[in-house]
């Protein structure tokens, strides 16, 4: 295989990045260059500097591309960021075509046996996904769904709420989910899904308006249905929609149970008759425990927490916040939700969230730095593919992140430390049954891409009582109709994302469980998976860090299994 990659750019800073937007007609003409080498050599010596040459080009356009929708997911409200932001909606379908035009001449290359053999044989696997997955025929209803798609973001960073004297976003709301008092937590989730049922026809219809897109884009690839073109998007090389399928059916049998157990402790324990939504992230009378308010004192404690970790965790850490490599704070006009973005051409990670003042701020930023630490560890792997793993397997590096940070956490919590780690592993628990129901919601949704916003919403209702059981809206009309997925970014601008949040975890769990007896084992494991990147398909890479797959029978039940018994209930 390829022993390097290409020298890496040099950036003391975040503020030394630079990335100029490609001429794509400058482009088109050095994939062509490129082309006619693969097309006219004879050796695989040959192809493979032709591979070489075509990869720079692609960790360019990368870092490009990273910055332009960083820098828009900053600031919705800034007209240059958001004409970069469109530039890239235009440009990106394009560049994807000739990469799959490129694909295709490695794939056909005489001596692709042998070419294999230098480059890998998972990535000629991805790339026979890739192949199919795009033809330029729909590059223009690419275009538009990427537009579309950032209506929605521009939405959702534009809600705002006088509430309690503050003046608050989607984001810094989400304080109050966590507050002691159950008064100001129902007000504030009222006020909350007030917005949700106030844009409630613009949701639906942006919505609407992307399936029946993803819809037509599959059927001009001569898929039967979205489903198939989405597996191919997320590169799922070694499972299909069965054994997702099967694993949905797991979660329902081996965790729901377990799930409600904790449901109905946590009434208990807070002294309510019955859970309702707005009750579900506290778990004491006390309410959840707070890190730090003051932004330098989180800071200062997060430069503890991973320096406890020691080594290359601690070391990276160290370096990501001495370069700025960080964009935590809630804003007007910043985008919600919290990511991890790379700069391939330097080698660089970002970490981009919005801390609230609550136990949100701690898992955000561990989870991101558990995406970060992998990023960049995997920085010098010759392949472009390689530098990510596909999505589920992502997930797993910043979860167990989540759980290795487990023995320092008395840096953001004191004397609170071990009831957030209960709080944790809780709602780790909960989460899965949600994150299957998100799943499944989508594989209905495009099964049916002629069902009714209605109909949609009612489905969405009988997930709720398979999967959670518990839930109770407490007379928020929005929800009540079936309304809770507007909330979920994924549903909107990935789709079929968010079952690997949930496999990931159920590694990140089997991490966990393993760190219990053996911390430095677990760690090291941890690191070497993360040097491997996306060098293998998932279900390869788990299991060379000695864990089961989460499709394996049992798996589960065991995972569960060890949570009650920590839990206690």
């Amino acid at each position: 295989m390829l022993a390097s990659s290409p020298p890496l750019d040099t950036a003391k800073r975040f503020s030394d990045i630079r990335a100029a937007a490609p001429d794509f007609e400058h482009l088109r003409s050095q994939y062509d260059d490129i082309t006619d080498a693969l097309e006219n050599g004879a050796s695989v010596d040959e192809a493979v500097h032709a591979f070489r040459r075509w990869d720079a080009l692609r960790r360019s356009f990368a870092t490009w591309s990273a910055l332009a929708e960083l820098r828009f997911q900053q600031d919705t409200k800034n007209a240059n960021y958001k004409a970069d932001a469109d530039a890239l909606n235009v440009l990106r379908p394009k560049v994807t075509g000739i990469d799959v035009a490129m694909k295709r001449k490695f794939l056909a290359f005489p001596l692709r046996a042998q070419l294999e053999t230098e480059l890998g044989t998972y990535l000629f696997a991805r790339w026979e996904l890739d192949v199919t997955a795009f033809d330029p025929v729909i590059e223009p209803l690419a275009v538009t769904e990427s537009k579309i798609e950032d209506q929605y973001t521009e939405l959702l960073a534009g809600a705002e709420f006088d509430f309690r004297g503050e003046r608050l976003n989607l984001p810094t709301i989400g304080k109050y989910a966590e507050h002691p008092d159950r008064d100001a937590r129902r007000e504030a989730a009222f006020a909350k899904w007030d917005f949700f049922a106030r844009n409630s026809e613009q949701l639906d219809r942006t919505y609407d308006d992307l399936v029946h897109l993803r819809d037509r884009m599959a059927k001009e690839l001569e898929f039967h249905n979205f489903i198939e073109l989405g597996y191919r998007r997320m590169t799922r090389t070694d499972y299909g929609p069965a054994e997702v399928a099967r694993y949905r059916e797991a979660i329902v049998r081996d965790i729901v149970p377990l799930a409600q157990r904790i449901v109905q402790a946590q009434a208990r324990d807070l002294g309510v008759d019955e859970l309702m939504l707005w009750d579900e992230h506290v778990f004491s009378k006390a309410g959840s425990p707070k890190p730090p308010q003051a932004y330098d004192q989180m800071l200062s404690a997060a430069r503890e927490v991973f320096g406890g970790l020691g080594g290359e965790v601690g070391n990276f850490a160290g370096m990501m916040m001495q370069r700025d490599l960080l964009d935590l704070q809630s804003r007007d006009g910043k985008a919600g939700g919290g990511f991890c973005t790379s700069f391939p051409t330097y080698g660089l990670p970002y970490i981009f969230a919005n801390f609230n003042g609550t136990t949100h701020d701690v898992n955000v930023l561990v989870h991101e730095m558990g995406h970060a630490f992998q990023a960049y560890s995997s920085r010098a792997l010759p392949v472009s593919e390689y530098l990510w793993p596909t999505f589920e397997a992502c997930e797993v590096h910043s979860m167990s992140m989540e759980f290795l940070t487990w023995p320092h956490l008395e840096r953001f919590f004191g004397r609170d430390a071990q009831r957030y780690r209960i709080q944790h592993l809780k709602t780790s628990v909960l989460f899965l049954p949600y994150g299957a129901a998100v799943d499944h919601f989508q594989h209905f949704v495009y099964e049916n891409p002629g069902a009714t916003p209605q109909q949609r919403r009612e489905f969405w209702k009988q997930l709720e009582e398979t999967y959670m059981p518990w839930r109770r809206y407490g007379g928020i009309e929005h929800l009540e109709r079936g309304g809770f997925w507007q909330l979920q970014r994924h549903v909107y601008l990935m789709p079929f994302y968010y079952i690997d949040y949930t496999l990931a975890l159920c590694c990140a769990l089997q991490f966990w469980a393993r760190s219990l007896d053996d911390y430095a084992g677990a760690l090291a494991d941890y690191t070497q998976l993360c040097k491997r990147g996306g060098e293998m398909a998932f279900q390869s890479l788990v299991r060379s860090a000695g864990l089961q797959s989460p499709f394996d029978a049992g798996v589960l039940q065991n995972v569960a299994q060890r949570a009650a018994e920590v839990i206690a209930v």
